[in-house]
């Protein structure tokens, strides 16, 4: 298989799976058969930056998205499109759009379109996911998620 193929695996799979707050640089990189750190350098060769970056982007732009068009917390975005942490999450927006997420929402909503309720929203994001400490707790209690 050709190395640019291989990276097109990789890139389709970030493309697919970009709101998995468990996608990891060992599992892109296995998607192109490549140990973590060739991948990185292959990745960066072919695409212009980083395969984290890459990643990065492309959760900023599905919040663009979400903070314009559905009536959900910052916080419940943050979360939906694959980051663990707000103060994270905040930094990296602001440093792509230069603005903070709420300065953003606050620029970008109201011109025309209602906002999608937030039960609606999270339905089609595929609900919310528990964070990962709670996840343990009740996986270790016995609770069901």
């Amino acid at each position: 298989m050709d190395r640019t193929r291989q990276l097109r695996l990789a890139k389709d799979a970030m493309d697919r799976d970009w709101a998995d707050p468990d996608l990891d640089l060992a599992a892109i990189a296995a998607h192109a058969g490549y140990s973590r750190f060739h991948f990185i350098r292959a990745f960066r060769e072919v695409y212009g930056e980083t395969p984290g970056q890459y990643l990065t982007h492309r959760r900023i732009e599905r919040a663009e998205d979400l903070l314009r068009t559905a009536n959900l917390s910052v916080t419940e975005i943050c979360h939906a499109v694959g980051f663990s942490s707000l103060g994270t999450f905040s930094a990296r927006f602001k440093t792509r759009t230069g603005l903070t997420p709420s300065e953003y929402r606050t620029r970008h909503v109201g011109r025309g379109a209602a906002l999608i309720p937030g039960c609606y929203a999270m339905h089609w994001l595929g609900g919310h996911r528990p964070a990962p400490d709670r996840a343990a707790a009740r996986s270790n209690s016995g609770e069901a998620d």
